[in-house]
């Protein structure tokens, strides 16, 4: 089953898109992103930030995706830094198919000194701003990164078998078993075939290629559909991905014409309790006798075909 991407965006004014790549221009010249002696140092941004990104060492595979390189330019950017003596490359013994790379002493010393100069950068930048403006532009940086790393995850509708569906929802299973005081039995995840294909939905949310979120539709009864297993990593926790997963939960709902859509929740999920009732739905009594619920909610559907 092809995986398809989330298909609710909404139409992007000329403003906004304007304003955005307005910020682009002025803060890649204000940090000096255009010269080819990034920081005064003898290379681009390129180079200097792969020598950042390398870290303690890392496969080329997961530098690609992290910084969403074509494979080639990623290469022949390592070879040159391997030339000058900076970053040393690798074949692991346990996957030949793999290349590894770290940084050399040269390197290490490079980054130290990099990390220098960007931080001198940045304070002789924040230094001409009162305190309480350096706090509001803190703010809006934090709030700016929020959004934009929530912008680029993608969500897919996969079939619930998958390997990053059930991977998903083990991690899923894992998590609420170190909350809830009773833990968790595994046999109450949703089965595949509950969700996929006309009789449900299953969408995981992607973040650089890495599963990130989760949540599963299945059929409870002719035109009730019941959400399950609404997940976030903690690593992508407070971005306001889980209310992206929910409004692919009730899309695919009404496109199964659904016109009601159920789900329940444990006491400890208080955090879930909220963005149900802020998301418009309404608690219920127990619609199913079920072992880890304590709250029943549902949502009837506007536009349900």
């Amino acid at each position: 089953m092809e995986p398809v991407t989330d298909a609710t965006t909404e139409p992007v004014s000329a403003e906004d898109i304007a304003a955005f790549r307005r910020f682009n221009r002025y803060f890649t010249r204000r940090i000096g992103a255009l010269d080819d002696h990034y920081l005064g140092q003898d290379r681009p941004l390129g180079e200097a930030r792969l020598l950042f990104e390398i870290g303690d060492g890392v496969s080329l595979r997961e530098l690609r995706g992290r910084l969403a390189l074509d494979a080639g330019y990623l290469s022949r950017m390592a070879k040159a830094l391997e030339a000058q003596g900076l970053v040393r490359l690798t074949v692991p013994p346990h996957d030949t198919r793999l290349r590894l790379i770290e940084l050399t002493e040269a390197g290490r010393v490079e980054v130290m000194e990099q990390n220098r100069r960007s931080d001198r950068l940045v304070a002789g930048l924040l230094a001409t701003l009162a305190e309480p403006q350096r706090t509001e532009l803190t703010r809006a940086l934090a709030t700016t990164q929020r959004l934009l790393r929530l912008a680029g995850i993608t969500i897919a509708l996969v079939d619930g078998a998958t390997e990053d569906a059930r991977g998903c929802l083990d991690a899923y299973a894992a998590d609420i078993d170190a909350r809830f005081p009773e833990g968790f039995d595994k046999t109450d995840l949703v089965r595949p075939e509950e969700v996929t294909g006309y009789a449900g939905a299953f969408f995981v949310a992607y973040e650089e290629g890495r599963p990130m979120a989760c949540g599963a539709l299945r059929t409870l009864e002719p035109g009730v559909g019941e959400i399950r297993h609404v997940w976030v990593h903690p690593d992508a926790r407070r971005l306001g991905l889980a209310r992206r997963i929910l409004a692919e939960l009730e899309r695919a709902a009404m496109e199964h014409d659904f016109t009601v859509v159920r789900l329940d929740t444990h006491a400890a999920l208080t955090e879930a309790q909220a963005m149900y009732r802020a998301s418009g739905y309404t608690e219920i009594p127990a619609y199913v006798d079920h072992v880890y619920a304590d709250h029943w909610f549902e949502k009837r559907l506007s536009g349900a075909r």
